[in-house]
């Protein structure tokens, strides 16, 4: 059985290194270790009588738990060589090879970063990738590292489905249980998948991560899903250590919380243990394929060495706790079993272990020789793809004729041969287009599929194109835009709504922090396509309030590779929707299309009845360039107003009256596209005009204005007349006081007085 654990004399003195304590009680333990076993398993036998686990298996297994550790060691010793720059360990953790060894490389991984033993039994799944030198590649923060190309020390793979994580807590998720639903989604709008049909996407998050609100969120979304009897094979682990950085869960916490929740099936296994965990891991993998329901894997781990090579336990813990928590190390337990069978002498083993060691340090010196980023072009290349001349030929590329009858009921019924019309109409139509052009495009979200939408901008596309491909989903904007990145994931074009832009902001992260950040943490490797539509801004009348008004954007603004356009009227919606999709499909691009809901229905722009606000549909051969702005009266000099959405109508009733009023004539630059703001464009006609104004219906503090400003000054127009029109810095009130807030004509009526 298993021995007891020397402890030796540095292992209880306060200060000592933990990792090399847990390393000299390894060797210790195997030393020490009486009663060896004459009679070898055959490779297909049970590694010890009643476990599901044969030898073969058991010794793979334990040599990816080796290789798992000796990365950690020599993490920690290198580390303070600048040669290595990240010490968070997996030591502890090493029974999720289990896991690995049970599923196949074709099963999406969305890992937390106690994922050692995990990646080197997934290396096993194909021939000749070597996870130590991949994995000191990464360490060592190298640009040959084949995960990120040395921008993060991340667990990932493209040959192995292991999409590369971040560190934001429980971030994953949502996109993992989307992954999952994409997986059987795919098939019934038939799809074509690129891994198999039966295939299910596992995640791997630790105890403390569980209590997180996005956590939650997923559980949540994945009991929702599979009580109404949808598919969702997603293999939520939990790797439980007991700990999250200091903070020690409460006993028995997470198997109380989950053993019995709804529709959420729950397994539980001993991480600690190959022999006797791996028939419970099994089941649970097995269970998680065949019947494709939600599956969560309670998984008894430890964590040895603390949460990071910074992290000194013995400062916060009892030095007695410690010494028992690096007894319960896995690693011994495997050595046991290897004795125990017959498997391996200890001679076996101690080489096993000297030689992993040494291939460990061998590959991270070599790692250490190799080129690291260097430019900071070398930094930002994948982090933005944009390929323009196969965008736009994707963007100008029209549906096939056959299938937009289909999409809009009759040649008759062609959105170009009928009179103008709104914004809100010809996004519709425009969204029709983009189905009949893309089959593998959905749309979802809060309340778009029957009723079409709270403004029915998604009005028809349910009838069009059945439950399959638009649907509604549960009220959690989260899981909204997570199962729009399993879409992507999967090859799909998902197009998430937002209802407002109010109910963005509690789930910027899966925007910031997840979708834009894949193709920048795999070097380009994997990436989310989707276009977001997001229904916002002020001026809503008879319908206000700050959740419906809100005219922030700076959420958006400060994140790295997304594009985010905002139409005013509905021809140019219709043409920024083809070219953010086709920036989506070619470069794989997060894309954003932000919906004035005050413009929605607007028919008019002068006076009532002009009808001046409606736009013919463009015909689906036409597209913008990204960055592309439109401007009126393109000849006029003396003054130059920038805007977008809102104000565009605004600024065109303004400069009429300013003309009245100053005989100026006023040029409007309707910029169109907010992130990335064109500074070329702006600076060409802030050097062509007198005097400059800038309106923004967002607030005064880091709104589109300031950009504006920024890319006038910096090409060295500062010096003009210039004046800002823009909103306060407040939530929007209720009723009329709401346009107290936020710029009105008159205001920029008044900017051109203080010019002049």
């Amino acid at each position: 059985m298993f021995a007891a654990i020397p402890n030796p004399v540095p292992a209880r003195m306060k200060g000592v290194n933990r990792a090399e304590v847990c390393d000299v009680n390894f060797t210790e333990f195997v030393k020490a270790w009486d009663g060896q076993k004459d009679v070898r398993p055959t490779a297909d036998e049970p590694i010890l009588d009643g476990s599901a686990l044969d030898a073969r298996g058991f010794r793979e297994l334990f040599e990816s738990q080796l290789v798992s550790r000796h990365l950690d060691l020599m993490a920690r010793v290198l580390r303070v060589q600048n040669k290595v720059f990240y010490t968070i360990g997996s030591s502890g953790h090493e029974g999720n090879a289990m896991v690995a060894r049970a599923t196949r490389h074709t099963d999406p991984a969305f890992l937390h970063y106690r994922s050692g033993g995990f990646m080197a039994e997934r290396f096993r799944k194909l021939p000749g990738m070597d996870p130590i030198m991949d994995s000191a590649l990464s360490f060592a923060a190298s640009a040959e590292d084949p995960a990120s190309g040395g921008r993060h020390k991340v667990w990932g793979s493209k040959p192995l489905w292991v999409l590369p994580q971040t560190s934001t807590i429980a971030s994953h998720l949502p996109k993992a249980l989307g992954t999952a639903v994409a997986i059987e989604a795919a098939r019934r709008i038939g799809h074509q998948l690129p891994i198999p049909d039966d295939s299910i996407t596992i995640c791997s998050f630790g105890d403390a991560s569980a209590n997180h609100a996005t956590a939650q969120t997923a559980f949540n979304a994945a009991s929702w899903t599979a009580y109404q009897k949808l598919p969702a094979p997603v293999l939520f682990v939990c790797e439980d250590n007991g700990i999250g950085i200091s903070v020690k869960t409460p006993g028995g916490w997470i198997g109380e919380s989950f053993r019995n929740r709804p529709d959420l099936d729950y397994f539980t296994a001993d991480g600690l243990d190959l022999a006797a965990g791996y028939g419970d891991v099994q089941r649970a993998v097995e269970h998680c394929r065949s019947t494709r329901r939600p599956t969560f894997l309670h998984l008894r781990t430890t964590r040895i060495m603390g949460h990071a090579g910074t992290d000194f336990e013995l400062e916060w813990r009892n030095i007695d706790e410690l010494v028992k928590v690096e007894a319960s190390d896995p690693l011994l337990r495997s050595a046991a079993i290897a004795l125990e069978s017959g498997l391996m002498t200890k001679d076996e083993i101690l080489a096993l272990y000297e030689e992993t060691r040494a291939k460990c340090f061998a590959a991270a010196e070599d790692a250490d020789s190799r080129p690291r980023i260097e430019t900071l072009e070398e930094v930002m290349r994948p982090l933005a793809p944009y390929t323009p001349d196969k965008v736009a030929a994707e963007a100008h590329r029209p549906p096939l004729p056959d299938a937009r009858i289909k999409a809009f009921g009759s040649e008759d019924k062609l959105p170009e041969k009928l009179p103008p019309r709104h914004l809100a109409i010809q996004i519709n139509n425009a969204l029709h287009d983009l189905f009949a052009k893309y089959p593998e495009t959905l749309l979802f979200g809060e309340d778009v599929a029957q009723k079409g939408g709270v403004y029915t901008v998604t009005k028809g596309l349910h009838k069009a194109f059945g439950n399959r491909r638009v649907f509604n989903t549960l009220l959690d904007e989260t899981m909204i835009l997570g199962m729009a990145q399993g879409f992507a994931n999967m090859g799909m074009l998902p197009i998430p709504e937002i209802q407002y832009l109010a109910y963005l902001h509690n789930a910027i992260d899966q925007i910031r922090g997840e979708a834009a950040s894949l193709q920048f943490f795999s070097n380009n490797q994997f990436a989310n396509p989707m276009v977001v539509r997001i229904a916002g801004l002020g001026y809503q009348r008879g319908f206000g309030g700050h959740f419906h008004n809100d005219n922030s954007i700076t959420p958006l603004r400060d994140i790295p590779g997304i594009v985010v356009g905002c139409p005013s009227r509905g021809d140019d919606a219709a043409m920024m929707l083809r070219t953010l999709a086709a920036l989506a499909k070619i470069d794989g691009r997060v894309t954003v299309f932000l919906e004035p809901i005050a413009l929605y229905m607007t028919k008019d722009l002068y006076e009532p009845g002009d009808g001046q606000w409606l736009t013919p549909y463009p015909s689906p051969d036409q597209a913008l360039v990204v960055g592309e702005e439109r401007v009126y009266e393109p000849d006029a000099n003396d003054c130059v107003i920038f805007t977008y959405g809102n104000g565009v109508p605004m600024s065109l009733r303004a400069a009429r009256e300013i003309e009245k009023q100053h005989g100026w004539k006023v040029r409007v630059v309707d910029l169109r596209w907010l992130v990335p703001l064109n500074h070329a464009a702006i600076a060409k006609h802030a050097g062509e005009c007198d005097r400059i104004i800038v309106v923004d219906e967002g607030r005064f503090s880091a709104g589109v204005g300031e950009g504006v400003i920024t890319a006038i000054t910096e090409a060295g127009y500062g010096g003009k007349p210039i004046q800002r029109i823009v909103g306060a810095d407040t939530y929007t009130p209720l009723a009329g006081a709401a346009f107290l807030v936020i710029p009105k004509d008159d205001d920029i009526v008044a900017a051109a007085d203080s010019l002049a």
